[in-house]
């Protein structure tokens, strides 16, 4: 359950100026604040450091996908973040254009609001994919957060640290003071983004290249709703021949609000020196990719970042974990980059609550790495190959064979011709445009992690083969390291997810009638083994029923058998049946889960 306090405690410097805490957190951002937040709704006591003097001030992460706003649902905040969000309908029709007022070279309903795919999304989660840039996202995530417990830290500074068999002295810096102090965690977290410092001082290993491509982005306010409101999305791409890059003017104009702020991405060689972008040279940049010489802008902010591909195959050292861009570092593509690090957080938060506890052994956390470094590979390797599918789209309208900005324009203009020329460019256009659903429908990649790990309990069947593209189409099962499933149950007057009724504060054993018997074993297991274990028996006559019957198709048990789900709603172990002696059958899958001893 969500942990309130009224937010008045006080961590106070001793004597000898070291403070201590059970976890140290350093960063605010989405892996950061997200795991401050986990850990105090768990009652445990946090630090959050960070070198800023306050959260994101420019919008970067914004697409917010099912995952994670479920995470914000268990966390009992999605109401906030809906109500800052642009909601999933208004966030789809994503433009392919020559400018905002020009000519438009084709849409592809994306985020799953092609009709086709909106029952993909429904069906998977209670929640919908949503737009809130991260200046509106992390401020709801470290209120929440302090205001249940975490002692945040503005301006203060991660130096360095030491770990030794009992906790991490970790030095940091008071920005406004210059003064260093020691803080004693039992357990530290570098959530310190994508130059992470904590990182390197771990040394993890890493694969692949940092900055391989320069980008530059430009904040902005324009009212132009005339123009997008009848084709609303977060993304407008701009091509305009002879532009910039390469002689290929390729420019992204993103909504942060509708439909007045606005975020320009522009490319620039990051072998050469980078660009000064004054605020000449930005405005007369919006006007161009706009299509709107006049129209005045107020431009509010320009920054550079590079592009990256790396990704650490090993995500943590004895009590000092990585979460979120500090082990997975990727360009924007797909959308991944907040949502895997919440998801990041969310896999170590309860884990570190259970060692803290005593309820888990301390091999428990080395299953974060174990389960986390596939999907930090895997996003980063989908994100940077989205990238380069451009290119495909360039090469079919004939900009790479170009040399001139004429024969760029020329080369557009053939897609309009009643020739068989023009007719093999427009059927081209067709599939380059399919070709971008890896990017921006890519349901699979977004909810379809599966965890092999010891606190996961096989039971010998693997996930079932997919029926559909694996990342475009997300299947759901229960074999033991999927993901729960989504189906709605409740009783006459109320209708809840499923996954509201396994919170993150303990396991839960869900059943059908046939199983009553489990919930005796499950609370004399829980009793035993001072873990926090619910059951949930879903059934006619019962608390909870399947509406739908649609429970019935996706549990893939029987209905006296059981599915144990872990806090992060991922299937720990499941029995196809009652056995002879459910207690024992729970406690042994219970002690391998939580490393207290093999099944």
């Amino acid at each position: 359950m969500p942990r309130f306090d009224d937010g008045q405690a006080e961590t106070r410097l001793p004597s000898h100026s070291v403070v201590e805490t059970d976890v140290l957190i350093v960063g605010s951002g989405p892996a950061g604040a997200s795991a401050a937040l986990f850990l105090s709704t768990l009652g445990i006591d946090n630090i959050m450091v960070t070198k800023y003097r306050w959260t994101a001030n420019t919008p970067r992460a914004h697409i917010t996908n099912q995952r994670a706003m479920e995470t914000f649902r268990d966390m009992g905040i999605e109401d906030q973040v809906l109500a800052d969000a642009t909601p999933h309908h208004l966030v789809g029709d994503t433009v392919f254009c020559t400018s905002i007022a020009g000519e438009e070279i084709g849409r592809i309903r994306t985020w799953g609001t092609h009709p086709s795919r909106e029952a993909d999304y429904q069906l998977a989660s209670p929640c919908l994919v949503v737009d809130i840039p991260q200046t509106y996202l992390e401020p709801i995530l470290v209120r929440n957060a302090t205001q249940r417990g975490t002692q945040t830290r503005f301006s203060t500074e991660y130096v360095s640290h030491t770990q030794d068999d009992d906790g991490v002295d970790v030095l940091v810096r008071d920005r406004l003071t210059g003064t260093e102090y020691t803080i004693r965690a039992r357990y530290l977290i570098g959530a310190d983004g994508a130059r992470s410092q904590v990182a390197a001082d771990l040394d993890l290993p890493y694969e692949g290249a940092m900055d391989i491509a320069g980008s530059m982005n430009i904040t902005f306010r324009a009212d132009i709703s005339a123009y997008v409101g009848h084709r609303p999305s977060v993304l407008y791409w701009v091509i305009q021949p002879g532009a910039n890059v390469g002689g290929i003017g390729a420019g992204l104009v993103r909504m942060v609000r509708p439909w007045h702020e606005w975020l320009i991405v522009w490319g620039y060689d990051i072998d050469d020196a980078p660009p000064v972008v004054d605020e000449a040279a930005a405005t007369q940049i919006v006007r161009d990719l706009l299509g709107m010489p006049d129209i005045d802008v107020e431009i509010t902010g320009t920054s550079l970042w590079g592009n990256n591909e790396m990704f650490a195959k090993h995500l943590q050292k004895g009590r000092v974990f990585c979460a979120g861009d500090a082990v997975h570092r990727h360009p924007p593509s797909n959308g991944l980059g907040s949502n895997t690090s919440i998801q990041d957080s969310y896999n170590l938060a309860w884990k570190l609550a259970m060692v803290l506890r005593g309820q888990a052994a301390p091999s428990l956390l080395d299953t974060y790495s174990v389960e986390r470094a596939p999907v930090a590979e895997r996003i980063v390797r989908r994100a940077n190959r989205s990238s380069r599918e451009f290119v495909q789209f360039f090469e079919v309208l004939g900009l790479l064979d170009a040399t001139t900005e004429a024969e760029m324009v020329a080369a557009m203009e053939e897609r309009k011709a009643n020739t068989p020329e023009g007719a093999a460019k427009r059927a081209a256009l067709v599939e380059a445009m399919a070709l971008k659903d890896y990017e921006f429908n890519a349901h699979g990649v977004d909810l379809g992690q599966f965890y092999r790990s010891a606190a996961v309990a096989a039971d010998g069947t693997a996930p079932p083969e997919p029926t559909r593209d694996p990342d475009l189409y997300y299947e759901m099962s229960t074999v033991p390291g999927a993901h729960l499933p989504h189906a709605w149950v409740g009783d006459t007057m109320t209708r809840t997810a499923l996954m509201d009724l396994a919170p993150y504060h303990r396991f839960t054993l869900i059943t059908g009638i046939a199983g009553e018997a489990w919930a005796a074993a499950a609370g004399k297991v829980a009793q035993e083994l001072d873990v926090p274990l619910g059951t949930v028996v879903i059934g006619p006559g019962r608390e909870v029923t399947d509406l739908y019957y649609d429970w019935a198709k996706l549990r893939e048990v029987g209905e006296s058998g059981a599915l144990l789900v872990r806090p992060d709603k991922h299937v720990a172990w499941r029995a196809m049946t009652l056995p002879a002696d459910p207690e024992t059958a729970l406690r042994s899958a219970l002690n391998q889960i939580l490393g207290k001893g093999a099944r």
